[in-house]
């Protein structure tokens, strides 16, 4: 057995009271740019969602450091690998509680059931809670785990023990995917017991940092702090999420000190924001790619040609310069220059409309066709200024006869539609959980992912699968990145996507916040965040 350990993360130990001076209770408020689809994080693939759920209420096996590189405990403490790659050995940190609510009391603090519950509801369809999921578990699906974990053991209480059916290179990494959160076995049971499983994803349990107060669609999610949290208390006493669609009213609001973070600024509200002696802006390299997924199910669209020739008519540059306000780097392919397996000499599709007419004429459609494009209402990180870019879109495809309707549609539909291959042009944007390469590849561009609804082209090829697949199951990074670099071609000369830009992570703080971060996945850490 390969043994990785690590020693236990350090308590954060809450401040000591004056016994003369009581502190008074302090509450962080986060503007965020949409409403989560629901708290039962497993069931969706969207950040937003990730950020309300996973990233404050829940915690993991263990978690990814972007600072670091690398895989570090959490819920775990330490694990050990075998040799041959299929047993992992999990020993749990003992003492960790489930949230206290009004709706749940937990009688014991969190063991190996807990675990195995959290994946095998995922992983068996005879499990009573597979089919509470009515659109099913993407990321598990997409990531094929129903098919690498041959079985989950409990040796003992504190020990979870995952067998695998063959190595996979980024299993360890996967298990620090917001989607791999561990549930309350005792509380899922009284749900079902109860006959309200649907509860579990509007009243959830976890054992992170804040614990679910309340929820109002498209306007407030409410939190407390955890005193119970084994990392130790947060130091604010609440957490607000001011669901603020309208990326100039979330400036509007840290300027007024309505909040103390804003979320997804606008490239402007940046440059507005750099010259505000009351707010600072936090940057990080962010490991994420803005594209336009085509859709290959979709005739016309279901021609490498056509794919090809919306490539070339559409101009970048100008995109980039209008929606980014050149804040942004141009991407050439589906992964951002940070990762370890970009393929940075891939050749790309410059702006060549007369190209794209030939295309076109050359699979018979000389006179064109018509389409639609799908977008967001309100900006995100992504795609700070969805109209624009759409109608940018809309204006190229015509001067080469695609006749493209905009259709916009409110995110958590337009994310459920898209998942069931509704689309046409779909613009979205996908950030890596892990630093892997594989983070891109298998759940944007297997055919498992076609089925589980996060492949947006719905482009499922033997060779492109094998090519995911077997890169997974090498432990050799060299022949991790020919296999990768592969696919790329692959996805390159089939157009899948139109890759656009790999912005930076950003986000606007009032000058007294303090212990703030932008994670470059994505991913919301508020949980060390102090006021002045």
């Amino acid at each position: 057995m390969r043994l990785t350990r690590f020693a236990a993360l350090p308590l954060l130990l809450a401040p000591l009271l004056c016994p003369m001076m009581a502190q008074a209770a302090t509450t962080l408020s986060v503007c965020t740019e949409a409403s989560p689809e629901g708290f039962d994080v497993v069931q969706y693939n969207s950040l937003t969602t990730t950020n309300a759920s996973a990233d404050v209420l829940m915690n993991r096996l263990v978690e990814f450091d972007a600072q670091s590189g690398k895989v570090v405990p959490s819920l775990a403490e330490s694990w050990k690998i075998s040799d041959d790659g299929l047993t992992y050995d999990f020993k749990l940190r003992s003492g960790v509680k489930f949230h206290h609510t009004e709706y749940f009391n937990p009688t014991r603090d969190l063991t190996a059931e807990d675990v195995q519950f959290s994946f095998q509801r995922m992983l068996d369809p005879a499990n009573p809670w597979h089919k509470v999921a009515q659109s099913g578990f993407p990321h598990a699906q997409s990531m094929q785990l129903p098919a690498l974990i041959k079985g989950i053991e409990a040796p003992d209480a504190l020990t979870v023990r995952f067998v695998l059916t063959h190595p996979d290179s980024t299993f360890l990494a996967t298990l620090s995917m917001g989607f791999a959160s561990i549930y309350s076995a005792e509380y899922t049971a009284q749900l079902l017991k109860a006959g309200t499983p649907e509860k579990l994803n509007s009243q959830p349990i976890g054992t992170g940092p804040f614990v679910f107060k309340r929820f109002q669609k498209d306007a407030v999610v409410r939190y407390a702090a955890n005193p119970d949290y084994f990392a130790g208390k947060p130091a604010a006493d609440a957490l607000v999420f001011a669901i603020t669609p309208d990326a100039n009213v979330r400036l509007q609001k840290i300027r007024q000190n309505e909040c103390q973070i804003t979320l997804s600024p606008k490239p402007l509200d940046i440059q507005a924001a750099s010259k505000d002696p009351a707010l600072n802006v936090v940057k990080n390299a962010a490991f994420m790619t803005a594209f336009l997924a085509i859709n290959s199910q979709h005739p016309p669209l279901d021609k490498p040609e056509v794919r090809q020739a919306i490539n070339l008519a559409f101009d970048k540059p100008a995109y980039l310069k209008a929606v980014f306000e050149d804040t942004a780097e141009p991407a050439n392919g589906i992964y951002p220059p940070n990762t370890w397996g970009y393929a940075k000499d891939l050749p790309g599709y410059s702006h060549d409309p007369a190209k794209a007419r030939e295309l076109l004429a050359k699979v018979g459609l000389k006179d064109g066709f018509n389409t639609t494009i799908w977008t967001r209402p309100s900006g995100s990180l992504l795609n700070p200024n969805p109209s624009a870019g759409a109608q940018l879109l809309q204006d190229d495809l015509a001067k080469v006869g695609i006749k493209a309707e905009i259709k916009v549609i409110e995110w958590g539909e337009l994310i459920r539609r898209a998942k069931a291959g509704e689309h046409d042009l779909l613009f979205m944007g996908w950030a890596g959980d892990n630093g892997d390469p594989d983070n891109f590849l298998s759940p944007q561009f297997s055919c498992a992912a076609v089925t589980s609804g996060t492949n947006f082209s719905r482009y499922c090829d033997p060779t492109l699968d094998k090519l995911i697949t077997t890169g997974k199951a090498a432990s050799d990074q060299a022949q991790r990145i020919d296999l990768y670099r592969q696919a790329q071609t692959l996805i390159q000369q089939q157009a899948l996507w139109l890759p656009l830009a790999h912005p930076t992570a950003a986000a606007l703080t009032r000058k007294d916040v303090q212990g703030y971060q932008v994670s470059p996945f994505g991913r919301q850490d508020f949980s060390h965040v102090t006021l002045k």
